[in-house]
């Protein structure tokens, strides 16, 4: 692969992924078919403590949970690790999270959502390659032979992936071939300042978000631009922008027109309605990798390099 950040090891038939939950609480129920499908797939599957426990919002306790990640980072028969389900809790436990065991011997991470949180840590603490990827309810039998979930499958093995996009009328053309990154608006912008903080220098930022009100989005968009985040990108992706909420007095501007008015200085290529985030159809993204995105008149097409 073309890339400066470290790949972990492909998976073959008979590795094992771990699932646990270092964020909000997950029924039992909602593993259950993620691991039939694993099994199909020839993985076997090593369960945490943290599928199906509730601590209030959260899947267990402070401790708990990074206590269960922790042991999956380290555990030697662990090829990877796929996550119950994001909504808030990583970033309560992302300085204690001890990396130098992880660092020597990396294994893909799996999630997105909260799980951008790590994604950007790992990137920032040791520069590993990781997975902004379904995480385990996206499993159902109604999904289980969806293009968009056998990319994870084929993202895990080591597998060509080359995504198609419809043309927007917010695009910017142009091709590139640079460094992918990025992952939740909101989170990202939480990092801002910390040790997780997102380098976007001369690479492609991804961004994608849910259930935002649109002035929320334009105060997180322009905290990533004061910050110098914007200026030296090779280009944006946009993925999905799902539920987004409107105040009383409209705001003025749609969450599209936010977001290119915030770039609309640069001439670097922009690509809308990627078909990644929080909606049913999340293709996986190799964080870290070398990608090709070429933008036209046609759409977008984005190719990881390897």
């Amino acid at each position: 692969m073309s890339t400066s950040a470290k790949q972990p090891p492909f998976l073959k038939q008979g590795s094992v992924i771990g699932i646990t939950c270092p964020s909000g609480y997950v029924p039992e129920e909602r593993v259950t078919y993620a691991i039939t499908v694993l099994a199909k797939w020839g993985f076997r599957v090593k369960l945490g403590n943290t599928i199906g426990t509730e601590h209030f919002y959260f899947s267990g306790t402070d401790t708990e949970r990074l206590s269960d990640l922790q042991d999956m980072m380290n555990d030697p028969e662990i090829d990877a690790i796929l996550m119950g389900r994001g909504g808030y809790g990583m970033s309560r436990i992302i300085d204690d999270i001890d990396l130098r065991g992880f660092l020597k011997k990396p294994k893909w991470i799996c999630g997105f959502s909260d799980i951008t949180v790590l994604h950007n840590h790992m990137q920032a603490c040791g520069n590993i390659a990781s997975l902004h990827s379904p995480m385990c309810g996206a499993f159902k039998p109604e999904t289980e032979y969806q293009t968009y979930l056998e990319t994870l499958r084929s993202a895990l093995i080591g597998a060509d992936l080359r995504y198609e996009t419809q043309p927007a009328s917010f695009n910017r053309n142009g091709e590139v071939t640079a460094e992918l990154t990025g992952g939740n608006l909101s989170l990202l912008t939480h990092l801002i300042g910390s040790v997780s903080e997102v380098d976007t220098s001369g690479k492609i930022l991804f961004i994608e978000d849910i259930g935002e009100h649109l002035y929320k989005v334009d105060r997180m968009l322009l905290t990533l631009k004061r910050a110098g985040k914007l200026d030296d990108l090779r280009a944006l992706i946009v993925g999905g922008f799902t539920e987004m909420e409107d105040t009383t007095r409209p705001f003025g501007q749609s969450v599209e027109e936010i977001i290119f008015d915030k770039v609309k200085e640069y001439d670097y290529p922009v690509c809308f309605n990627f078909p990644a985030g929080h909606q049913e159809i999340n293709y996986t993204l190799t964080l870290g990798a070398t990608h090709k995105l070429v933008v036209n008149d046609d759409g977008g097409t984005l190719e990881l390099v390897r």
